[in-house]
C-alpha cells in the first residue's frame, strides 16, 4: 500500500464507455480511488452500489469517485448498466495501475495462495497527494466509512 503523504502515481485508463481518464483530469478536486477484485461479485457489487447511492453527497463535498479493477471496458459497462452505477469505473486489464498503487498482491483464497487485487481505497487531495489509505477494506462498509472520513476533513 502506498503511504499517506506521497504523490499518487499518475495514470490514464479507459472508463466503462471507453473514454480515457487521467488522474491529472481531477486536479482541484478530491478523489476516492478504490480498487476492487471483480465486477458482478457479491462484495464488489455491495461496494459499488454503496458508492453509487452516496455519489451525489460525495459530489456536493467536492469529491469524485473512481473504481478500478482489471476487468475489461465491456465488463465495466455491463456492471455499471446492470446496477445503474453513477460514477466512473476504470479498466486496467494490464494491471499497470494496480501494480503502481501496490494493490496487486499475493493473497490467500480458499487455502490457496493466488495473485489478485487486495481491496484498497485511497483518498487523494486536490494536488494529487494521498491523504488517506485503507487496505483490506470491508466492501459493504467502505462507502459509508469514506463518507465519514470526507465529512471530518
Amino acid at each position: 500500500m502506498l503511504a499517506v503523504g506521497t504523490q499518487a502515481p499518475e495514470f490514464t485508463l479507459p472508463d466503462q464507455d471507453g473514454k480515457l481518464h487521467s488522474l491529472a483530469d481531477y486536479r482541484g478536486r478530491k478523489v476516492i480511488l478504490y480498487f476492487y477484485p471483480k465486477d458482478n461479485t457479491s462484495g464488489c457489487t455491495k461496494q459499488a452500489c454503496g458508492f453509487s447511492e452516496r455519489y451525489p453527497l460525495f459530489r456536493e463535498r467536492g469529491v469524485e469517485i473512481l473504481g478500478v479493477s482489471k476487468d475489461s471496458v465491456e465488463s465495466h459497462r455491463k456492471f455499471a448498466d446492470k446496477f445503474g452505477l453513477a460514477f466512473t469505473l476504470l479498466a486496467d486489464p494490464e494491471r499497470k495501475v494496480l501494480e503502481a498503487y501496490d494493490v496487486w498482491k499475493e493473497k490467500m483464497n480458499y487455502g490457496k495462495v493466488t495473485l489478485g487485487v487486495v481491496r484498497t481505497t485511497y483518498l487523494i487531495d486536490e494536488n494529487g497527494v494521498i491523504i488517506r489509505a485503507e487496505e483490506k477494506v470491508k466492501a459493504a462498509d467502505n462507502p459509508e466509512d469514506m463518507m465519514q472520513v470526507v465529512d471530518r476533513l
